[in-house]
């Protein structure tokens, strides 16, 4: 019996180390808040230290333009594609999350704070003005 709980301690301790510090460099799939459908790949990597992400593919439906522009960006995205668009810039690691950054949404050219942290091997994914804030949860591609 001893040993079983010093097993499953044991075993706790290496889920505990493993899933703690998880990178967040790699492709990740978003997913359409309205209709749970996959929107594109974001592929998240590092440059000078700091973590961006640029969109790499779009899911589209049919009849939808297949390589769109950022027509509300405001800023030097305006009238850019967004496959290939820096999305997410200037993240700082603090601990096991990332922050200090900003994320643009091509659909509406809005620009937000952002956080990003892994956790059960997903990226969350938090977009915030303020106080308020909307969270999305990013599936790593295989």
């Amino acid at each position: 019996m001893k040993q079983l709980r010093i097993s499953l301690l044991l075993v706790t301790c290496l889920i505990t180390i493993q899933t703690s510090g998880q990178s967040i460099v790699g492709k990740w799939k978003t997913i359409d808040d309205e209709t749970g459908k996959p929107k594109s790949i974001v592929e998240i990597f590092m440059k000078d230290g700091k973590a961006y992400g640029k969109i790499v593919k779009l899911f589209r439906e049919p009849g939808e333009d297949p390589d769109p522009i950022c027509d509300d960006c405001t800023d030097y995205r305006k009238d850019q594609k967004v496959i290939g668009m820096t999305i997410i810039t200037d993240m700082e690691k603090d601990g096991d999350e990332w922050e200090d950054g900003e994320i643009l949404d091509p659909k509406n050219g809005k620009v937000y704070d952002c956080r990003l942290w892994v956790e059960d091997n997903k990226l969350m994914v938090r977009g915030y003005i303020a106080f308020f804030f909307r969270t999305q949860t990013w599936l790593p591609v295989e």
